[in-house]
C-alpha cells in the first residue's frame, strides 16, 4: 500500500520522525533490516531505549504507522527520510557511515522520478553529495536534482526532552539544488515552526558538526575545571550556579564521569586537517571515567580503607537522567576500573533491571538504603528523579556526587 513517507532507521532518529509526521498526519512506514524493533513497534513496544512510551507507540499505530523490514515498501513512497545510525568508526574520532550506505542501496533499487530524498543522520561534511548522491544514482539510473530531489537536514533531537520536540525546534535544511531545498522545506514545515535554509548540504552537514562539537567542547572545560577547583578547594557548582545569571557571552555547561550520548565529536574530516580543539577535548573527556576512579580511590584512602576489597555501589549507569538509554554512558568503564582496581561493585538504577560488564553480570541492588548502608562507596553516576539524595546522604557510608546534586555538605562533590 503506497504511504506518503518512509523513515529509514527505526532508533532514536527515525522513531521521533516517524511519530511527529504521524501527529501531522503524514501516512508513514518504518523501514528497518532489523526484525527486532519492527517486531517491538508491532506490538506496541518502544525497541529504543526512552524514546518513546508504549502509549505513543500504540498511538502511531492506530492512526496508521507501519513498520516494516521489506524494501519494496520503499517504492511506493513520495518522501523518504534515512535515519540510520553512524556509530564511531574504526579511525579516531570519525563516523562508520556503514548503515547509511546500506539504506542508500536498498532505496536507489526502488527510487521512483519525484521523490524527495532527506538524510538526518550525522554524518561528515561532504557526504551527501559524495557518498549517498553516487549510491542513489547509480542503483536507480536517476539523477539527483533532476529526477529526484536530495538534500541534508541535522537531526536536533534531545532524547526525553518533551518540551523541544520537532514542531518546537527549528529545522536546517540544505538541498542540492534550489528545488531540492523547497522540496524538503515543503516536507519539513508540516512538522516544525520554523525551517531554517542553508545554502547546501555541506553546509546544513557542517551545522551539525559544530553543534556536536560545541557540546564536547564546553563539557571539556567544565571538566578541567571540576579538577581544577578540587584542587584549590573551590565549589564549582557554586561559581556555576553565580556564572550563569550573567544573561549575556554565557551558557552553562556541568561537568560528570565522562560524556555519554549518540552524538559522536568528529576531529578528522577527510583529508582536511584535524579539529585541534575537538581532538583535545575529546582527550580531556575521555579521561574523566579515570579521574573518577582516582578520586573514589583517594576518598577511600582517606576514611582508612583501600579499593581492593571494598564494596563500590554504583547509582544510575545511563546516559542521560530519567531515561534508559546507556548509549556512551562512563559507567562501564569506571566499574570496569573499579573492578581491576579489586573492587566489589554493584548498582542501582530504576530504569535498568540488568547490566553486565565483560560480558558478567553485576549484581543489581533491591533496596538502595540498604545498598547505600553496607557500601563502603556510594557513587551517584546519574542523577534520576526518583533518589532522594538528602535521605541517601544520610545512610552513605561514603558517597561521592559526580553531578552537583546533592545538598551542599552532604557528600563529596566531584
Amino acid at each position: 500500500m503506497p504511504a506518503d513517507l518512509a523513515v529509514i532507521g527505526l532508533g532514536h532518529l527515525g522513531l521521533p520522525l516517524a511519530q511527529a509526521a504521524t501527529a501531522a498526519g503524514i501516512d508513514t512506514i518504518g523501514y528497518d533490516t532489523d526484525p527486532r524493533p519492527v517486531a517491538e513497534l508491532a506490538a506496541g513496544r518502544p525497541p529504543v531505549d526512552g524514546s518513546l512510551t508504549p502509549s505513543e507507540i500504540r498511538r502511531m499505530l492506530s492512526s496508521g504507522f507501519r513498520p516494516t523490514t521489506h524494501p519494496a515498501e520503499l517504492g511506493r513512497v513520495r518522501t523518504a527520510v534515512i535515519c540510520a545510525p553512524t556509530p564511531p568508526g574504526a579511525a579516531r574520532r570519525t563516523l562508520d557511515l556503514t548503515a547509511v550506505a546500506d539504506a542508500a542501496r536498498a532505496l536507489a533499487a526502488r527510487l521512483r522520478p519525484h521523490t524527495t530524498v532527506l538524510l538526518e543522520s550525522p554524518v561528515p561534511p561532504g557526504t551527501t553529495e559524495d557518498v549517498l548522491r553516487p549510491l542513489l544514482e547509480e542503483g536507480s539510473g536517476l539523477r539527483a536534482g533532476r529526477d529526484f530531489h536530495l538534500a541534508y537536514s541535522p537531526a536536533r533531537l534531545d532524547p526525553g526532552d518533551r518540551a523541544h520536540g520537532y514542531a518546537h525546534t527549528p529545522k536546517v535544511i540544505g538541498g542540492l539544488t534550489p528545488a531540492c531545498t523547497e522540496s524538503a522545506a515543503a516536507f519539513y514545515g508540516r512538522l516544525t515552526d520554523k525551517v531554517v535554509r542553508a545554502r547546501g548540504p555541506r553546509e546544513a552537514e557542517t551545522v551539525k558538526l559544530l553543534e556536536t562539537n560545541y557540546r564536547h567542547v564546553n563539557i571539556a572545560l567544565v571538566n578541567e575545571m571540576a579538577v581544577l577547583c578540587h584542587e584549590l578547594g573551590v565549589d564549582l557548582w557554586d561559581v556555576i550556579r553565580c556564572a550563569e545569571t550573567k544573561p549575556f557571552g554565557f551558557q552553562a555547561f556541568r561537568p560528570g564521569p565522562g560524556v555519554g550520548g549518540h552524538g559522536t565529536p568528529v576531529d578528522t574530516i577527510g583529508p582536511y586537517r584535524p579539529l585541534r580543539l575537538v581532538e583535545m577535548a575529546g582527550q580531556i573527556n575521555e579521561r574523566m571515567p579515570q579521574y573518577v576512579t582516582q578520586r573514589c580511590a583517594t576518598l577511600l584512602n582517606e576514611h582508612g580503607k583501600s579499593v581492593r576489597g571494598a564494596r563500590v555501589l554504583l547509582l544510575g549507569i545511563t546516559y542521560k537522567p530519567d531515561l534508559a538509554d546507556r548509549e556512551g554512558s562512563p559507567a562501564p568503564r569506571i566499574a570496569q576500573r573499579l573492578m581491576d582496581m579489586g573492587a566489589t561493585v554493584s548498582y542501582h538504577d530504576p530504569y535498568v533491571p540488568v547490566w553486565r560488564v565483560r560480558d558478567l553480570p553485576v549484581p543489581r541492588a533491591d533496596s538502595l538504603y540498604e545498598a547505600a548502608a553496607g557500601a563502603d562507596l556510594t557513587i551517584l553516576l546519574q542523577h534520576h528523579r526518583t533518589y532522594d539524595l538528602q535521605g541517601l546522604a544520610v545512610k552513605a557510608q561514603l558517597l561521592l556526587d559526580t553531578r552537583g546534586a546533592t545538598p551542599v555538605g552532604a557528600a563529596h562533590r566531584l
